[in-house]
């Protein structure tokens, strides 16, 4: 290339250039935020097989992949009394060993197909969720099947399962966080609701725990009819539906046992539990009371303000105790949504030395939310939630597990291309109506869990309320025996 040419070209690219004070970024307000986009799925669409088991399918076809979850209404809520931890140990044992194949057997089939199976539970649920390429489908179908119908439990299996979760129970007395959900928990709800025991069980529970009871709870719970399968991915309806016929068609319909989860009552009257943790470096601190169950007409302007409150990193939970005061990482909130009421709860894990003082900003803000909320703040937490809605839909695994709240909570097969319009619909009053009917500061439990010699002094001065004083063992009970236990 000649030199006038070169000069020429440099020319034209300089021209084209813009001025340096037009590069310049304006500094002086914040960028203007966009609408959010709009989120437009794919219909959803309901079957059901021979035995009445449903099935919801939604088509996903730019990547050959499929997603399978199985959703079966099996949770903690249903362990007996005497057996917290059962529905738990149950789930976790599906994949450790099933059908022909022993645990490793089982693991390997799965590996060699470029598969993932993973299992998860909580009070009112277990799925059985397995991520495929399509071309291995029909190979990982009847392994997913033998999982949920045909689960060995095998006794050794079943033995270093319960000891792995003995260990973890002795491991968690040294974590503030396991031991203030416990007694946060219990406190709550009370001992003997399904949401006050520790759903992960406790020593004497498992210590007591046979092979029988997880075969009885199987036999019981997972059941066609409680059953539903979501499926997302790059297959039609037509070709999916005989290739599940074929894998779940032949399970039997039975009547599971009801649900039961009793009505629990309100938080009465402010009280502080502080559980003693010596030498402690940080205290756990949890409030809040029974909060609101998943139907509530209130979802979206609870939504949206438990998004003001403490559900963002600029929430006034987190810009009061981390940005301003650095007592903490980060504090949250936040309504835990199941089919029955579940908890508010508001909390962080806090610098020993300031107990006090974050506890008292915690309850600033906690009244602070129920006086009017700026409309700014407001129209700021409608477009946290509405930007960020779409990010949960990416990928086959992500649509799926959305999918099964549509099954577990009877919402509109539509539900997720309405969620947006309904969160952009929540108003200033809505969000004052919503603090003031659910959130009251004067009907809250406070527990912390810390040093109580640096720390009960400046929480009894904030006159809160009485203190009730535990040790570790009253809240965890003896520590667990390893040894010699079967």
């Amino acid at each position: 290339m000649t030199r006038t040419r070169i000069g020429l070209l440099v020319a034209l690219i300089l021209t084209a250039m813009p001025t340096v004070a037009q590069q310049r970024p304006d500094r002086s307000r914040p960028p203007e935020v966009g609408a959010p986009p709009a989120l437009s799925l794919a219909s959803v669409e309901r079957r059901t097989l021979s035995n009445g088991l449903t099935v919801l399918y939604m088509p996903k076809h730019e990547v050959p992949l499929v997603q399978v979850n199985v959703v079966i209404r099996a949770g903690s809520v249903g362990d007996p009394a005497d057996r917290p931890g059962l529905a738990r140990m149950t789930a976790r044992m599906l994949d450790e060993g099933a059908g022909e194949r022993d645990a490793l057997a089982f693991a390997d089939a799965i590996e060699i197909l470029g598969a993932s199976l993973g299992i998860s539970d909580d009070y009112h649920r277990t799925v059985v969720r397995l991520h495929v390429p399509l071309g291995q489908l029909d190979a990982a179908l009847p392994l997913l099947a033998d999982a949920v119908l045909r689960p060995r439990f095998d006794a050794a299996e079943f033995e270093r399962g319960r000891r792995q979760r003995l260990t973890s129970l002795l491991q968690a007395r040294d974590e503030p966080r396991a031991i203030a959900t416990v007694i946060y928990d219990r406190t709550i709800f009370g001992a003997d609701h399904p949401y006050g025991r520790p759903d992960v069980g406790t020593a004497a529970s498992l210590r007591d725990m046979t092979r029988d009871d997880l075969v009885r709870f199987h036999r019981a719970w997972f059941v066609p009819n409680n059953t539903a399968i979501v499926v997302v991915g790059d297959i039609s309806l037509d070709a999916l539906m005989p290739r599940l016929e074929a894998a779940f068609g032949g399970w039997r319909r039975a009547s599971p046992p009801a649900v039961q989860v009793p009505a629990a009552s309100q938080v009465a009257a402010r009280a502080i539990t502080l559980v003693n943790k010596p030498e402690a470096a940080q205290s756990e601190i949890r409030i809040g009371r029974i909060g609101v169950s998943r139907d509530t007409e209130d979802y979206y302007a609870l939504t949206v303000l438990n998004t003001i409150l403490g559900g963002s990193f600029t929430s006034r939970l987190n810009q009061r105790l981390r940005e301003e005061k650095g007592y903490t990482y980060g504090a949250s909130s936040n309504f835990a949504w199941r089919p029955t009421p579940g908890p508010f709860t508001a909390q962080a894990a806090v610098q020993t030395a300031v107990t006090d003082s974050a506890l008292y900003w915690f309850m600033f803000e906690l009244n602070r939310i129920r006086e009017p909320v700026p409309e700014e703040e407001v129209t700021r937490a409608r477009n946290y939630v509405a930007l960020r809605f779409p990010g949960a839909f990416q990928s086959v695994a992500q649509i799926a597990g959305q999918l099964e709240a549509v099954w577990l909570y009877g919402l509109p097969l539509d539900y997720f291309n309405t969620f947006v319009p309904g969160i952009l619909g929540v108003t200033q009053a809505d969000v004052r109506r919503a603090a003031m009917r659910y959130l009251d500061p004067e009907r809250m439990a406070i527990v912390i869990v810390g040093d109580q010699v640096r720390i009960e002094a400046g929480v009894r001065g904030l006159g809160l309320g009485p203190i009730t004083v535990l040790s570790v063992e009253d809240v965890m009970g003896p520590p667990p025996v390893l040894d010699g236990t079967r």
